[in-house]
């Protein structure tokens, strides 16, 4: 084998070994030393440190990953703030809302990113060679790496304010029947948190962080607008909005509720009775291409083969 032959195998292999290299950096452990002198610059770290060797659950793959995630989110760190809390209210709606959420997702998407590259060389220097297509498919390689993520999340969102949209009818009427049984508005939100569980989980996972919120004390204002931010649902933030306004000026809260409850039931009938609409549509295209070719033989196939009888007889 001549020295061509060889050469994309050790280009191959010695980025393989470079970023093997990168990983096992990152996700190397620190100097006993340095741990405590750390533990005694910020006695906090101790208690941290304590509990991470504490937790057994994980294993060596996701416990290597926790660690190397703030040194590999650093490429893809937003520029600016305003970036970051979109990067944050994206997450939210998505249903990540702790605060590692922006760390870990853009430690994932360096990683996705990792691979992608690492796929595309591998690709280029087996199949394509040292070339411009090889260069072309490392180049496609990382950027649907680094993309595939954005594109996860972006369905992750769309899932998720679908179910609580469909599901925050059920907890309007459920809630005012609580207020107008005589609870206020908090308790009504814990019972809603509490019986719709199982049926509407996203739902009720967010009305429980706003009764977690309300008893540490935060503002009621504060908390329904956050509640519409985090869910990013237009009749969420539109029933927020009521809310707060019922709050201001001191109207009814039932009658609010009930009216909320009514316009959102109307509006999901519109979007059902939307959707029977383009059935009819959407069905042309496999009544075309399947049904209609089975149809067509049946039909005209006797027909077409008596012609050809009758011609050849001729």
């Amino acid at each position: 084998m001549d020295m061509q032959t060889i050469l994309p195998f050790l280009v191959f292999g010695a980025i393989t070994a470079g970023v093997w290299a990168l990983i096992n950096a990152f996700s190397g452990k620190d100097n006993r030393v340095d741990e405590r002198l750390d533990e005694l610059r910020d006695p906090r770290k101790r208690k941290e440190n304590e509990e991470a060797n504490g937790k057994a659950t994980g294993t060596g793959v996701s416990s290597a990953f926790k660690k190397a995630a703030p040194a590999l989110s650093k490429a893809f760190q937003p520029k600016t703030d305003l970036e970051q809390s979109n990067l944050k209210v994206r997450l939210a709606n998505a249903g990540f809302a702790s605060a590692n959420a922006v760390t870990f997702y853009l430690a994932t998407k360096m990683a996705v990113t990792a691979v992608g590259f690492l796929l595309g060389g591998g690709y280029a220097v087996v199949i394509q060679g040292m070339n411009y297509g090889g260069l072309a498919s490392v180049i496609i390689g990382a950027g649907l790496g680094m993309y595939l993520p954005e594109l996860v999340l972006m369905v992750l969102i769309a899932q998720r304010k679908e179910r609580i949209f469909l599901t925050l009818p059920d907890a309007l009427d459920l809630m005012v029947v609580c207020v107008e049984a005589g609870l206020g508005l908090d308790a009504a939100i814990r019972r809603v948190a509490e019986e719709l569980d199982e049926t509407a989980p996203d739902l009720c996972q967010e009305l429980a962080m706003c009764n977690l919120q309300q008893q540490m004390g935060r503002a009621r204002r504060e908390v329904l607008h956050d509640l519409g931010v985090r869910t990013g649902v237009d009749d969420v933030r539109a029933l927020s909005a009521i809310l707060i306004q019922a709050e201001k000026f001191g109207s009814s809260v039932g009658q609010a509720l009930r009216v909320q409850s009514e316009s959102m039931r109307v509006k999901r009938s519109q979007l059902a009775e939307e959707k029977a609409a383009k059935t009819a549509v959407k069905m042309i295209f496999p009544l075309v291409l399947f049904i209609f070719p089975g149809i067509f033989v049946v039909l005209v196939g006797p027909a077409a083969i008596m012609m050809m009888r009758n011609l050849l007889n001729t």
